[in-house]
């Protein structure tokens, strides 16, 4: 489509336009179609020109769950996340999720107006005067700032290239008020306009790093495949599987990679962490990284062991564990490079490899299936989910959005997933506080159905954005697991003056009367056989919905499963 065949609907003459507009056009020259955001000076007629111009924008109540449904977005697309946001405490709530995105390897592009330079340079006290860009700076991937409406094009297209090359992340883009405001020539505009070219080139590794790579993986006796998010971000779903199936070596997937392969594919090892990390002599990560979810490399694994690593960044090899076969390229390149070379190697796995992981597994599986105790009232996590595996089972193409202590960990172990890119949790820096702006962003990007369960102290972080699912009418579901806690309800303060201990909130509370407020369909169920029915309905009904699942206050312990990350305390504290 040509310029001239835009709708023109910028507040100004026939023959200027604003910055504004000019901004609208560079980010449709490079293919955004979506921005999530908040508004308020000096971008709110951006927004509303964007709007207008065929751009969807999606309004939240808090920036941080816009940026947090703009890097879900960037994660389930490959292209950017768009997050808008107003100057200064806007900027910095924004910032949240932008760096958040960086440290996960979204790519996601934060658009923050500001105000003009010369009063914050010489720090005058102007409105939200904020210097933004040297904030952003060590947070995020890139950072750039626009004065100029002549620059913006150019602005646009660094920004996403940076988003999405390479190792992807979070860029902050700073558009001065001034420069938004700018009147330029409609023809001049325009002439700084362009669509670029190859904006995220593939990374081809070398002929000599593959070899190593193959030659290492089919001389091992003990072999495993890790996936990492960056493997499901990839969308080479059935290379990767092939390659596996091809090798027959069995594979873990980190908690984002799950569905990649199914769950249930008889190669999978996923009950099998702490038995494959002492056994295993190679172990090949691909989109995976060994950082403090893999005991940086440490801990149960062999100490004889060596790993293959794929990994688009060249410095993040040997960050804390000598890599002995690095592979240094995209995925998708990487793993082309690997199935070309496949037919020229034999594979040398012990035999007996894979069938004592299958025959371990299973035992190990059907001991876990015993915790799920339907029969429990107070429902605790574990008979809560019970109800919930088995309505996921028979929707395996919606979308599970997961946050919490034990909510987010019991329920990574209790549902399995069978469809790549479709769990989205709190990853690398298990943070709280993404719920409802990673139900959002799913539900934009992928068009699913979404189902995000939150543990009670979790959903208040975000709570309020649930009416944003209601007004863009989204298919979500939310459900709450209420032990009136941050870790549980039975937490007891040390000083005994009355006050509520640090961990504890309201067992009592009825978060479904919250979707009432906003007009959404609720539920609040005491047992697993109202659970199940009320997320089967919700789920049928494609509509927003709120289920208050009403659990023990005892249900639950201090950090999940990682309480082993807290400092010993040398008196009693009970949690």
């Amino acid at each position: 489509m040509s310029i001239d065949s835009i709708p023109h609907t910028d507040p100004s003459t026939a023959n200027e336009v604003t910055g504004m507009w000019i901004l609208t056009q560079a980010l449709k020259r490079v293919g955004i179609d979506t921005m999530y955001g908040l508004v308020g000076i000096p971008v709110t007629e951006f927004a509303y020109i964007a709007q207008g111009e065929g751009i969807k924008f999606v309004g939240f109540r808090h920036e941080q769950q816009a940026g947090m449904a703009a890097a879900t977005h960037g994660f389930l697309t490959k292209t950017p996340g768009v997050l808008l946001t107003v100057s200064s405490l806007g900027f910095l709530n924004g910032l949240t999720a932008t760096a958040n995105a960086t440290v996960n390897c979204y790519p996601m592009i934060q658009i923050s107006g500001s105000s003009e330079r010369e009063p914050i340079d010489l720090m005058q006290g102007t409105y939200e005067g904020l210097d933004q860009l040297n904030i952003a700076k060590p947070l995020v991937k890139a950072a750039y700032r626009i004065n100029r409406p002549e620059d913006i094009m150019t602005g646009v297209v660094r920004a996403y290239r940076a988003a999405v090359s390479g190792r992807p992340g979070g860029v902050y883009l700073d558009v001065t008020t001034p420069c938004l405001g700018a009147v330029m020539d409609r023809k001049a505009a325009e002439a700084t306009l362009y669509t670029p070219v190859d904006l995220c080139p593939a990374v081809v590794p070398s002929p000599q790093s593959v070899a190593r790579a193959m030659e290492l993986l089919a001389g091992a006796k003990k072999p495993v495949i890790l996936l990492g998010k960056g493997a499901a971000y990839a969308q080479v779903d059935d290379k990767i599987r092939k390659f596996i199936e091809a090798t027959g070596v069995p594979f873990y997937q980190m908690s984002m990679a799950k569905g990649l392969l199914p769950d249930n594919h008889e190669l999978s090892v996923n009950s099998m962490r702490s038995y494959f990390m002492e056994q295993a002599d190679v172990v090949m990560l691909i989109g995976a990284r060994l950082n403090w979810l893999l005991s940086r490399g440490h801990g149960k694994w062999n100490p004889d062991g060596k790993f293959i690593q794929i990994d688009i960044d060249p410095e993040e090899i040997d960050i804390n564990r000598a890599i002995a076969a690095p592979v240094v390229g995209d995925i998708e390149s990487s793993i082309d490079a690997m199935l070309a070379a496949l037919p020229s190697y034999k594979m040398s796995m012990d035999p007996d490899w894979v069938p004592s992981l299958q025959s371990a597994s299973k035992a190990k599986n059907a001991k876990f299936a015993e915790r799920f105790v339907p029969q429990t009232v107070p429902m605790t996590h574990w008979s809560a989910l019970s109800a919930v595996r088995k309505v996921f089972a028979s929707n395996p193409d919606v979308v599970l959005v997961n946050e919490g202590a034990n909510t987010l960990d019991d329920t990574r172990n209790a549902i399995d997933m069978m469809l790549p890119r479709h769990r989205i949790d709190c990853a690398t820096w298990a943070i709280m506080g993404m719920g409802m702006g990673s139900a959002i962003g799913a539900a934009v990007a992928s068009g699913k159905s979404v189902v995000a369960i939150e543990g009670d102290s979790a959903f208040g972080f975000s709570g309020m954005d649930f009416s944003t699912i209601c007004r863009f009418n989204l298919p979500v579901t939310v459900v709450i697991f209420n032990n009136g806690g941050i870790y549980n309800g039975i937490g007891e303060n040390l000083s005994k003056d009355g006050d509520p201990a640090p961990t504890t909130l309201n067992i009592n509370a009825r978060y479904d009367k919250l979707g009432e407020a906003f007009g959404a369909k609720t539920y609040y169920v005491t047992t697993p056989a109202d659970l199940a029915t009320a997320l089967s309905e919700s789920i049928a009904s494609k509509k927003p919905c709120l289920i208050d699942v009403q659990l023990a206050a005892d249900s639950g312990k201090e950090s999940g499963h990682i309480g082993y990350l807290n400092p010993a305390a040398l008196i009693s504290v009970k949690v």
